[in-house]
């Protein structure tokens, strides 16, 4: 076992610091377009299956339970082409990576992400998130299942968590209590459903865009509050840890 961090964040990546939506509209248009309307539908029909049993988008899982049932569709290749050279880059949100920035200057910073294990590291890798963690990735099915692996792999003596899912908060909050900071990204679909939200506990800290985060000293993410009003963003800060 490793000597606990003081402090370890850990960020989530899609619809926290990679806006998902206009990819689902990209390959959506895509698949339409090369398998047409009656494929097309049946392989969405096979992706929302897997979303709603596994809580992630599994393109590549529906691309091959897809080719299970159509082993003769021609158009599969472009279809894996078109995901695995998808523009990631080009979906994330303002500031997403300048708040990686910034947290790798206060402790280790991790990316804590669901899905499959090809084409959900090759987004964060395109996406110029690989390199600004370092490296650090941690890719599970479902991450509230995970936790114990987590701290294995990165303990501290303090988390900051922040996701887009309130159930993966809650999950964090009732495992490490006092030693998480949960933040609450408002972003995507699935952060923006008012009935999913009021099933779980408020997270310590909400923000409506990723670049707020910005705006917080590191004391202010570990006692899970922002000290300096709103009008007053944003300004620059730095801190430097003795």
């Amino acid at each position: 076992m490793k000597d606990p961090a003081p402090v370890v964040f850990l960020v989530d990546v899609d619809d926290t610091l990679l806006e998902n939506g206009p990819i689902q509209t990209d390959l959506k248009a895509h698949i339409d377009r090369e398998f047409g309307g009656q494929c097309g539908d049946q392989f969405w029909a096979i992706q929302e299956d897997l979303f709603n049993r596994f809580g992630h988008r599994d393109y590549l899982g529906a691309l091959q339970r897809f080719r299970n049932e159509h082993p003769y569709e021609p158009h599969l290749v472009t279809a894996t082409n078109f995901l695995v050279d998808y523009p990631f880059a080009s979906r994330l949100y303002p500031g997403a990576l300048d708040v990686l920035e910034r947290f790798r200057q206060w402790g280790r910073t991790v990316i804590l992400t669901e899905g499959d294990m090809v084409f959900e590291p090759r987004k964060v890798q395109r996406s110029g998130i690989y390199e600004a963690v370092e490296g650090h990735v941690l890719v599970y099915v479902h991450k509230e299942d995970a936790l114990k692996d987590v701290e294995q792999r990165y303990p501290a003596d303090h988390y900051v968590l922040v996701d887009d899912k309130p159930g993966i908060l809650a999950a964090a909050k009732r495992a490490w209590g006092r030693h998480v900071t949960t933040i609450f990204a408002r972003q995507g679909e699935s952060a923006r459903n008012s009935a999913t939200r009021s099933s779980y506990p408020s997270a310590d800290i909400t923000v409506e865009r990723i670049s707020e985060l910005l705006a917080y000293y590191l004391p202010e993410l570990l006692n899970g509050r922002l000290s300096v009003p709103k009008r007053f963003w944003p300004f620059p800060r730095k801190l430097t840890l003795n």
